[in-house]
Order: structure tokens, then sequence, then C-alpha cells
């Protein structure tokens, strides 16, 4: 037979369209023509797939036509996961496979000059597209991504090492021999998170930050340097609540479209994500060709902390403001369109002032040395309507030695947790969701302050001037405060307190 027709998969955004690859020999001009709106990467398969095969002692045409056709033809491909199923379309072409069992398998893979099969970037995201298909299709890649794509329930993967094993599976008749099953890794005890204990004074602090776990509440600390901001922000992470399963595989077929891809041994864990304030709005929020996630995807599930917040680039702070809005974020380009999932928790951290000593003088004896100009400039470079996303801001001040010292230890983290798995508990009970992700009529349909909580909050968002967005994420951490507490609704002392978490910059 001199025509082959296998089935792989693309990679587009979060999604694993099905490509046909056609593979056709005809008599002619010897020719090896690769179509369908292959990049670079995949047209360079013609020269892997030509080596692979003559050190795999398998025949090779080369005095045929070779046509590979990659469909749709609309559909951009990239990257070398097409070289396994070229290889095997050239062989079952040439009429040394059994072409009806190609049509019960799915290819993916890279191909070494030797012939061995290399990792490809996507495992889950094809995995998780096959069982959304419903397909009954076997996947079968290289070991690393064959480990990442078992993690997926329902899909039959299967590894291979070599082309020569593939090809070993394909033969007709008896001479079959089967690919092992895939196993996914058992991943390691993920490593000790840093305690809260360690935390002595900023009761505040260490309460907001109870706070935004449980509600997963974006949150903004303004202090002076070393009161402690960066030391809080990472020991949030160790009191959010366990992944669930939908949650661990979305988040670990973003990572595995990153340039660093998937590590197993982290299944499970919540991601924390913090570049440095460098960052550009494309390395923030994704971008390049084709569109690859950033950032903020990378931490979809997890944890975005942004450290010196007023050092980013303007752009790269006002390109955060619809994920904190909306969840997603859309990337649209000239030739492409790709939208990720970003549901990140947002902790940032920043100085009151340029020299960062305002406010501080009666515990460190250190004047502010800014002008108001500059005070204002520096404390601009944050926009209202980001500021306006963001639910908790705090002011951690600084603390005097002598008190510091004598601070009594916190409250560890595994006191905290409970607490806080509690009160999460409670909201995806009441409304299946976290309490930061309620949109405007699950507000009204869940959150149901007293009517004496309705009037205080009436009455302060009219003399603070507040806006519609911050009134509804002001009354939000108010549903989670109540929560803690364990209280059915939101009551004025839930709210009086949510009210203090939303003042403004000093100065």
């Amino acid at each position: 037979m001199s025509l082959a027709v296998l089935s792989s998969r693309a990679l587009d955004a979060l999604e694993a369209p099905e490509v046909r690859v056609e593979v056709h020999l005809a008599n002619g001009l010897p020719s090896f023509t690769l179509v369908g709106l292959a990049d670079t990467e995949v047209k360079e398969a013609r020269e892997r797939v030509r080596a692979a095969l003559g050190h795999s002692g398998l025949p090779f045409p080369h005095n045929k036509r070779i046509t590979v056709n990659l469909a749709p033809a609309d559909l951009p491909k990239e990257s070398g996961r097409f070289d396994l199923p070229i290889a095997l379309g050239i062989v079952a072409a040439s009429g040394e496979l059994d072409t009806a069992a190609l049509a019960r398998f799915e290819f993916a893979g890279e191909l070494s000059l030797a012939g061995d099969l290399r990792p490809v970037r996507g495992a889950v995201a094809l995995a998780l597209a096959l069982r959304r298909a419903g397909s009954t299709r076997t996947l079968v890649l290289p070991p690393e991504s064959a480990e990442q794509a078992a993690l997926v329930q329902g899909v039959d993967v299967r590894c291979a090492r070599h082309l020569l094993d593939v090809v070993a599976a394909l033969r007709p008749g008896d001479a079959a021999v089967p690919l092992p099953r895939a196993r996914a890794m058992t991943p390691s005890a993920a490593a000790a998170l840093p305690d809260l204990l360690e935390v002595r004074g900023q009761s505040a602090a260490k309460r907001v930050l109870e706070i935004a776990a449980a509600g997963a509440h974006s949150l903004l600390m303004v202090g002076s340097p070393g009161s402690g901001k960066s030391m809080l922000a990472h020991r949030l992470p160790a009191l959010l609540p366990p992944m669930g399963e939908d949650e661990a595989l979305s988040s670990a077929a973003l990572q595995g479209l990153s340039s660093s891809g998937f590590n197993v041994a982290h299944w499970g864990q919540r991601p924390v994500r913090a570049p440095h304030h460098s960052a550009s709005a494309v390395a923030l929020v994704g971008g390049g060709s084709p569109p690859k996630p950033g950032e903020i995807s990378l931490a979809h599930g997890g944890v975005l902390f942004l450290d010196e917040l007023p050092e980013f680039p303007r752009a790269a702070l006002e390109a955060l403001r619809e994920p904190l809005e909306n969840g997603r974020i859309t990337l649209s380009r000239a030739g492409r369109q790709a939208s990720y999932p970003a549901r990140f928790q947002l902790v940032a951290a920043m100085n009151p002032c340029p020299c960062g000593w305002l406010g501080s003088f009666a515990a460190t004896g250190k004047p502010c040395r800014c002008t108001a100009q500059a005070i204002a400039r520096y404390q601009g470079r944050l926009s209202g309507p980001l500021l306006d996303r963001i639910d908790l801001q705090l002011e951690v001040p600084a603390v005097k030695p002598a008190e510091l010292l004598a601070a009594p230890a916190g409250e560890p983290s595994a006191v905290v947790i409970r607490r806080v798995a509690a009160a999460r508990e409670r909201a995806l009970e009441r409304q299946g969701l976290a309490n930061a992700e309620l949109d405007a009529a699950g507000l009204d349909r869940h959150v149901r302050p007293s009517a004496a909580a309705l009037r205080f909050i009436e009455q302060a968002a009219t003399r603070l001037g507040w806006s519609g967005r911050s009134l509804h994420r002001a009354m939000k951490v108010a549903r989670t405060i109540a929560d803690l507490a364990g209280a059915e609704q939101p009551d004025v002392p839930h709210v009086a307190e949510a009210l203090q978490y939303r003042r403004a910059l000093p100065g």
C-alpha cells in the first residue's frame, strides 16, 4: 500500500486538536515534501526521519516521491512531535506494518538521528484532549512524556523508547510485540514550606494572610524594608488547601506548555511564581509566536508573588487587570489567538515611598527623605483600576527591635490551615467556588449581609467614594471573615473588619 494515514495531535494554546498524518509514496523524481502549514521545526523532520530510519535498519524509499500531508491544512503545526508518526507512515506505506492497527493509536514523539524517542511538550494536554473527545485510541509517547500523560485517568497511554519498539508493536499478525503501559510516577513528598510560627509580631498581617487563604483573595502589603512583607508572602502557599484533581490536571497541562516543562514530582502542588520586577508584559501575560502562557497562567491554581510592585513596568501591571477580574487571558496576534486560564492568587509587596522609610521613624529612627511629589509619583505607578481589583490592602508597619524580640511565637501554620480549610469548605458547599471568584449574581445570591451590615457598608462606601467594584470586593472579604467565624451571614463586625483591609496607601 502506497498510502498510510495515522493520527497525532497539535498544540493550540491549551487545546490539542487532532491531526491526520497522511503519507503517500509515488513514482517520480525522488523527493520528500511536507505540507500542511508546518513551521521550521516540523519541516526539519525530513532529515531526522531519514537518518532515524537508516540507523534503525528500516527501509527508506530513496527512489520514491514522498508526500506528507498534515491535515487540517489551516491549523499551524510546531515542534518535533510529528517525527514519530511521519516515520511510521513511511514504513507503513512501504508495506511493512499492519495498516489496520494504525487506526487504534495516536502517536507523538521527536526522533533522534539514531531513532531514540525524545519527550514532547504538552503531554498532559494531549491526554486531556483524547479524554474529552471520548476516543478509545491508545496514546503512544516517549517514556518521560508518557509518565505525565498517565496522570490523566481513563486514557490508555503506552511508552516507547525507540522507533523500533513502535514498529515491533505494529507488525502484522503474531509478530506484534505490545508496548508497555505507562505508569504515572509517584509524586515525591512535598518539601516543607515555611511556617507561620516563625513570624513574630505582625498579628494583623497574619490575620489578613489567613483571610486571603480562606477566600482566595488578592493581597497587597505596604511597608518599610525589613518589616516582614516577603516573609509573610512566602508563608501563604502553606495555608492553601490541597488541589483537586481537575485543578491539578489544568495546572499540569499549563506547566507542560512552558519551556521548562512539567515535573511529575510536583504533581498536586500549588504552583508559586515569583518573577523579577524587570519582567515585561509579555513575560507576565504570555505571548510569542506561537503564543505561550506567561507567569499568570503558570501560576493558575497557585500564587503569583510580585515583590517591589511599583518597580514593574507600567504596561506589565496594567496587563494584570483583566485576568484579576475574569480569571482568563486571551492573547490575540495577527495570525493566531490563544486563551489560557489565569485564576491565580496575587500577593504583592511594596515600599510606601522611594526611600522606603515613610511612617517608620518611631520604630526604626530613620526619617523619610522623599518629597511629597516623589511619594505621589512613586505611589502613582499603581493605577486606580489596578488597586481597585486587589481585595486586601494592608500596611505592614515596622516593629521596634525590643518589641520584636519580646513578641511570643505565633500560631503554627498547621493550626491556621484547619481554620482555612473549614472556611473554604463552607464556601464550596454553599456556592461551589471560593468567595473571591463570585460574580455579581453570585454575590447577591450567597453573601446576603444582615440589614445592619448592609446599612453600615453602604454608609462607608458613600463616605469613602468607593466604586461598585470596591464595594463588591469588600463584601466578598466580609463573606470570608464570616466563614472563618462560622457565621451564616456577614454582620456588622465582619463588614467593619473588611473595611479596614482596603485602606489607601499612606502618603
